[in-house]
């Protein structure tokens, strides 16, 4: 039976431990520049080893860490979550990468903020082989002994053959050591690893993505003039001049921010988190803004387009041939997500209405064909930047993703394009992992 003092020595020697490890953490190359994420991690870490875990949500870590209200509202505001989605990349990154040695690693699941430190199996190291010695398994060394003991009655081996038998035996070792290590190197050329299926079709060696953030000037507008702008409104560039000399102060102001370039901060992090990805693949990636945008750049090449058509109209030319579409119904505040072709059993519309209490948030992913067909498009929406979020946080999880991509892919491996509908809430201040609410394949 274990004492007490001793069990008391193991927990502190056990917090010691991972204290050290998240102090080693915290000084890599991976998070050394990364000062919200630092904090982020350090506070989840201490709160926890400090026995304080229950008290972990979005809500203390968004006034704790990023320095928000105790009454800012966590559905309009979502950097917890997205500082959060960065966080998980990062320790992934840091433990295959620098920390690949690390005994333990700690993770962040998804859906809550509670690290959990995680052992790691250890990888058994066979030490080198003696170069001065070739290697003597335990059955011959017992003949070496014996061998030793009648040395006397042994016949005596010739100087010269003794001198060259232990170099014959080291390069053969060496070559043996040789082939083992160029196997491999064969082996995966012949066998590349498997690429990504969603981000290989975006992202193709020696090429560039487009990738075109959301105008926030424009939804702001909407929202004070109350009323919408399509696409063909929004190249011509009227709404952005006040109606005339005696204009308002409000539209004189709707004017000042509609030509303003705004765009949301989940827009800025995942074009921030589709850099290494597009590297991964060996490519590269242009990104832009709305409004700079012009008809012919969405039909070559492939393209990641972020926010609904109220925060990015490009989204309207896909529009067409989807099922899943976005509704604005100023009047009675609700954004929904319009299902044209509801199967059994599904609603005709998910609502996000503001004064839900549960904060229901909708996202949409849409891979599509780019304009001419001769390319790729993704679509990431939502009722609101979490609802965006939400559509982000799907492709970038592979728990999440590679199982539904698993389902639809056709019998020849091809992976076919696609709607997916999602839905996520934010209860007492944590957010909810998101679900699939419904998907179609496209084409």
């Amino acid at each position: 039976m274990i004492s007490r003092d001793r069990l008391t020595a193991n927990l502190s020697t056990d917090a010691e431990t991972r204290r050290a490890l998240i102090e080693r953490v915290l000084a890599s190359r991976a998070f050394a520049k990364s000062e919200r994420l630092s904090s982020l991690l350090a506070y989840v870490c201490e709160m926890s080893l400090a026995g304080r875990a229950g008290e972990i949500n979005e809500q203390r870590i968004g006034e704790a860490v990023f320095g928000r209200s105790k009454d800012y509202d966590s559905a309009i505001d979502g950097i917890v979550r997205t500082q959060a989605s960065r966080l998980r990349q990062k320790l992934d990154s840091y433990f295959s990468e620098e920390g690949a040695a690390e005994p333990v690693r700690i993770l962040i699941p998804r859906g809550g903020y509670v690290p959990i430190f995680e052992a790691r199996a250890a990888q058994p190291v066979e030490p080198p082989p003696s170069f001065g010695e070739p290697p003597v398994s335990p059955d011959r060394a017992a003949v070496a002994e014996t061998s030793e003991l009648n040395a006397s009655k042994a016949k005596p081996v010739p100087t010269r053959l003794g001198a060259i038998l232990p170099w014959a035996m080291v390069v053969a070792l060496t070559v043996v050591i040789i082939g083992i290590l160029i196997a491999p190197a064969r082996l995966a050329g012949k066998h590349p690893a498997p690429k990504d299926p969603l981000w290989s079709q975006l992202f193709a060696p020696g090429q560039s993505t487009l990738v075109v953030c959301a105008d926030s000037g424009l939804v702001m507008w909407q929202g004070i003039r109350g009323r919408s702008i399509d696409l063909a409104d929004y190249l011509s560039g009227d709404y952005r001049r006040a109606s005339n000399a005696n204009a308002t102060p409000v539209e004189a102001w709707a004017a000042q921010l509609a030509n303003s370039r705004y765009t949301s901060i989940v827009d800025l992090e995942i074009t921030q988190a589709l850099g290494p990805l597009a590297r991964e693949e060996k490519g590269s990636m242009e990104v832009h803004y709305s409004r700079d945008l012009r008809p012919n750049d969405l039909k070559q090449g492939n393209m990641i387009l972020l926010g609904a058509a109220e925060a990015n109209p490009w989204v309207e030319l896909f529009e067409r041939n989807m099922n899943f579409v976005f509704y604005n119904n100023r009047d009675t505040r609700t954004f929904s997500v319009i299902n044209r072709t509801p199967r059994p059993g599904e609603p005709r519309a998910w609502n996000s209405e503001m004064s839900d209490t549960q904060h229901r948030v909708y996202g949409v992913v849409a891979f599509l064909p780019n304009l001419s067909g001769n390319g790729n498009a993704l679509l990431l929406e939502g009722t609101s930047m979490a609802g965006t979020e939400c559509a982000w946080d799907f492709v970038s999880d592979k728990t999440q993703l590679l199982p539904f991509l698993d389902r639809i892919r056709r019998s020849d491996g091809t992976l076919p394009h696609f709607e997916v509908v999602l839905g996520t809430n934010n209860m007492m201040g944590s957010a909810v992992k998101n679900s699939i609410l419904s998907w179609r394949l496209v084409g």
